[in-house]
């Protein structure tokens, strides 16, 4: 019976230098063949690409990939989904520290002391946004070394946001942005989450995955505000949701224009209200931050229908 193999076997078979080239092979094989997908390469020409002694060296250590990294077709070798991730992990130099990218200055205004704009930098291997004036926290998010290394300026912060939004909308379907696992979702009084201390909100979003065991908590007006409703709302005055940087919302809860409160218990459910000039858009939310219904209203009238 074949033993289910520990995530230390695994990465132990990554200690070989000509497996690593292996594995580049067939992925550069791939590139030069411009395919996504399966790309299979056979044994003799990854015989030619490697440098490797002789075809019973090069049998071995193929067999040692193979069932992990590599699977074995009737016409060659091709990636696994373990395979495929870690090449690309592997090629971009993700394993490596990013590169200190300076201060970039960026749209925003400071929750704690309201100067504009704020500051971008690498701050412990993060993104870090900060006030230049009085050095609080904005909003912090990974960065990949590739990231950091591909970009510079505000083409940066562009690369962040539209990370950051991808991840918000995979999290707003149950999904994890880091393993594709299912994400558990509910809804906090905001004093019991990381994001109290950050943003005057009153509930926040407190999103875990099972899998990973990854956990990111946001206020509960971000949880709604990619609903496909609310981006249309502000495309129609004027503000890209999907362009802009989680950071530059907290602007609006500080003036009290995006707000979140519990509306009914046994069952839950919370209404999320986002103001644009004379108007409003309310979205009710069940206890797992699901958007039940949307409304669109006139900003005076404070107590419109549901």
């Amino acid at each position: 019976m074949e033993t289910e193999q520990t995530a230390a076997d695994v990465f132990g078979l990554l200690s070989d230098e000509i497996r690593l080239e292996i594995l580049r092979t067939v992925a550069l094989a791939q590139h030069e063949k411009r395919q996504t997908g399966v790309t299979e390469l056979s044994f003799s020409d990854i015989y030619d690409r490697v440098s490797v002694d002789n075809t019973s060296k090069l049998s071995y250590h193929l067999g040692e990939l193979t069932g992990t990294f590599l699977r074995k077709h009737e016409n060659g070798y091709a990636f696994t989904h373990a395979g495929e991730q870690l090449v690309r992990f592997i090629l971009a130099e993700n394993f490596r520290s990013p590169p200190d990218f300076g201060t970039i200055e960026t749209d925003g205004r400071c929750l704690f002391c309201g100067e504009s704009p704020l500051e971008a930098q690498l701050e412990e291997q993060y993104f870090m946004i900060r006030c230049s004036e009085c050095d609080r926290p904005a909003f912090s998010y990974r960065i990949r070394p590739a990231q950091a290394r591909s970009h510079s300026g505000p083409d940066l912060i562009d690369a962040v946001i539209w990370e950051q939004v991808g991840d918000f909308l995979k999290m707003q379907q149950g999904v994890c942005p880091d393993c594709a696992g299912h994400f558990d979702t509910e809804v906090m009084d905001a004093e019991s989450t990381s994001v109290g201390d950050l943003v005057p909100v009153s509930y926040g979003v407190v999103n875990e995955c099972q899998q990973c065991q990854r956990v990111m908590g946001v206020p509960l007006p971000y949880a709604a505000v990619y609903h496909p409703e609310s981006i249309a709302f502000h495309w129609d005055h004027g503000v890209d949701v999907l362009g802009t940087g989680a950071w530059e919302f907290h602007r609006y809860l500080q003036d009290g224009q995006w707000t979140s409160e519990q509306i009914q218990t046994a069952p839950d459910e919370y209404r999320v209200e986002l103001q644009r000039e004379t108007s409003a858009l309310r979205l009710l939310l069940d206890k797992n931050a699901t958007v039940t219904r949307t409304e669109r209203v006139r900003h005076s009238d404070q107590h419109g229908r549901r």
